[in-house]
């Protein structure tokens, strides 16, 4: 069993940047993929980014390449997602997720743990 918990949300102006957070529970997280998705208000929850459980491969969606960044650190559960240059349709409900295979973040929105959400706000 996996729990997320995600923060660092909030509003910053057009060309900002923004770190969230994720914490993890449980004694396998170095053993399962993680990933972020969004959900903009009227839109369908979508695929940000996703790194392997060692952390040598990430993966994004090209609306985000080069601007935002996902690691992690195993010995302290956590993923983040760095995102530089935001721009207002960044403006999204940013989910953390994990699931065993990157292959399931990358390619569906049924991941095996969901986090909450957190808030984030790009203003024009």
């Amino acid at each position: 069993q996996v729990q997320l918990v995600e923060s660092g949300g909030g509003l910053v102006q057009a060309g900002g940047s923004l770190r969230v957070s994720c914490a993890a529970s449980g004694r396998t997280f170095s053993s399962y993929a993680m990933g972020w998705f969004r959900q903009a208000p009227g839109k369908e929850r979508e695929f940000v980014a996703a790194i392997s459980w060692s952390g040598s491969n990430t993966y994004y969606t090209d609306s985000v390449k080069g601007r935002f960044t996902i690691s992690r650190d195993n010995a302290k559960n956590t993923v983040l997602l760095q995102m530089n240059s935001l721009k207002p349709e960044d403006t999204a409900i940013y989910y953390c997720a994990a699931d065993p295979y990157t292959i399931v973040l990358r390619t569906t929105t049924t991941p095996d743990y969901w986090g909450q959400g957190t808030q984030v706000t790009v203003s024009s």
